[in-house]
């Protein structure tokens, strides 16, 4: 081989070399920008949360449930919030209900990251509000305090969420 040619061989070798490299640290540099998101960022980023986002919003538990965790949610969809009696999320959402709706909020959370699995085995669970969240599972499917699970294992990086069709109350 020519010494021209050695020396279009290496030079052609550094390039691709320093070009996978690049395009590897572009790819590690994506994956850090494509972390899993939040439960939050969830939540944010599904239409059919936008009732519980406008509720997390008003409670001021964004920044609480955007953290570390980690957190299991009992989360209500929008046509679980439309069930409940006209006006009660507009009067939940005004200043003065802050604290009911605090409460309310965190009877859906559970600390710790409960998958679905672990779900079915459980008879109750205590919720981050205070009070214990009745659990049932069947042949039917689970229920907590008599709202159904519908969707499972929403994975986040704080957490886990499951999908439930109706809005839970705590009992004290």
């Amino acid at each position: 081989m020519s010494i021209t040619r050695k020396i279009v061989a290496t030079l052609a070798f550094c390039v691709t070399f320093a070009g996978a490299t690049l395009a590897n640290a572009a790819h590690h540099e994506e994956g850090k920008a494509m972390a899993k998101p939040t439960i939050v960022e969830i939540a944010v980023g599904n239409p059919d949360f936008s009732t519980l986002v406008a509720a997390l919003q008003a409670a001021g538990l964004v920044d609480a449930l955007s953290g570390e965790g980690p957190f299991t949610v009992f989360a209500p969809t929008n046509e679980a919030f439309a069930k409940l009696p006209e006006g009660t999320v507009e009067t939940l959402l005004l200043p003065e209900n802050k604290d009911k709706l605090v409460a309310i909020l965190t009877y859906h959370v559970v600390s710790g990251k409960v998958m679905a699995a672990d779900v079915v085995t459980l008879t109750e669970a205590t919720s981050l509000e205070g009070d214990t969240i009745a659990i049932t599972a069947s042949d039917a499917g689970v229920t907590v305090d008599g709202a159904n699970v519908i969707t499972t294992d929403i994975v986040g990086s704080n957490g886990v969420i499951h999908v439930i069709d109706a809005v839970i109350m705590p009992n004290s």
